[in-house]
């Protein structure tokens, strides 16, 4: 096996690790291992198409109807 020094690991993120860490049962250096294994098992996704994907979805959503919103909240009904 090899061996990989991190330095200047901010506060915070160490904080974040060991907490993690703690709650996985887990040692520090196998929390971290798991985390980099997840992130590189991870499916790539493609952004241009799950964007566009999202907008036809939200194309077929009704659209509302904003004046009739309008005028349930004054009348106190939303």
């Amino acid at each position: 096996m090899l061996n990989l020094t991190l330095k200047n690991i901010p506060s915070e993120l160490h904080l974040r690790l060991k907490a993690r860490a703690e709650s996985n049962r887990r040692s520090l250096n196998r929390e971290i291992l798991a985390l980099l294994e997840a992130q590189f098992e991870a499916p790539a996704v493609d952004v241009a198409s799950e964007q566009l994907r999202l907008e036809r979805f939200v194309a077929t959503l009704p659209r509302v109807d904003h004046t009739r919103i309008r005028r349930y909240r004054s009348s106190g009904r939303a």
